[in-house]
């Protein structure tokens, strides 16, 4: 099974997280900010992974640091997890829905990291998020996953719904990318042979 565990712990924060890409989506979330427990349950529920994490912060301060360190954590883990990327699909999108808002993920798990975020804002928090940490967030994920992604908000007036539609858009297009593809059995996605 493609699984993973990863402890990440500094002056900051303390994180630890399991991930399995072989799961069921059944997940154990607690990073202290409610909001981002509820956009990561998404990441579980619509991939199908199961996803533990426990995260503590200094929270006092602000939210930064634990949200880009949780986005670091599950980018190692997930790159830990798929391995050499024998037999996968590699590319995965999805458009997803959330009421008046439609978003669009699409990924390649290129083993280049590379993020392409565009979305406009109602408001420049969500929940008492700063929007800007919900870019951050991917980004950090993608540095780490050695991933790249394209992220957007198409449309939209809520930015509760604007952000649930990304994390689950997000989800489904790891999820595609990360099937087996029955054509290639063992072989590397790539015409370079390496990913």
């Amino acid at each position: 099974m493609r699984q993973s565990t990863i402890r990440r712990t500094t002056f900051e924060t303390d994180i630890q997280l399991k991930l399995n890409l072989d799961g069921s989506g059944k997940h154990n979330i607690d990073t202290g900010i409610a909001f981002m427990d509820h956009m990561l349950t998404q990441i579980a529920v619509h991939s199908s992974f199961d996803l533990e994490i426990e995260a503590k912060g200094d929270l006092a301060v602000d939210q930064h640091h634990t949200i880009e360190d949780i986005g670091l954590a599950l980018g190692q883990a997930f790159d830990k997890a798929i391995g050499e990327k024998q037999g996968i699909e590699r590319m995965g999108q999805a458009l997803v829905p959330m009421d008046e808002s439609l978003c669009r993920v699409v990924a390649d798990l290129s083993g280049r990291p590379y993020l392409v975020f565009m979305a406009e804002w109602d408001d420049p928090r969500v929940a008492n998020i700063p929007v800007t940490l919900i870019e951050h967030f991917f980004y950090a994920f993608c540095m780490q996953a050695k991933v790249t992604l394209h992220a957007e908000v198409l449309y939209g007036s809520d930015n509760h719904h604007k952000t649930e539609a990304l994390f689950k858009a997000f989800a489904r297009a790891l999820k595609s990318a990360v099937k087996f593809d029955p054509d290639r059995q063992n072989q590397i996605p790539s015409s370079k042979g390496t990913l």
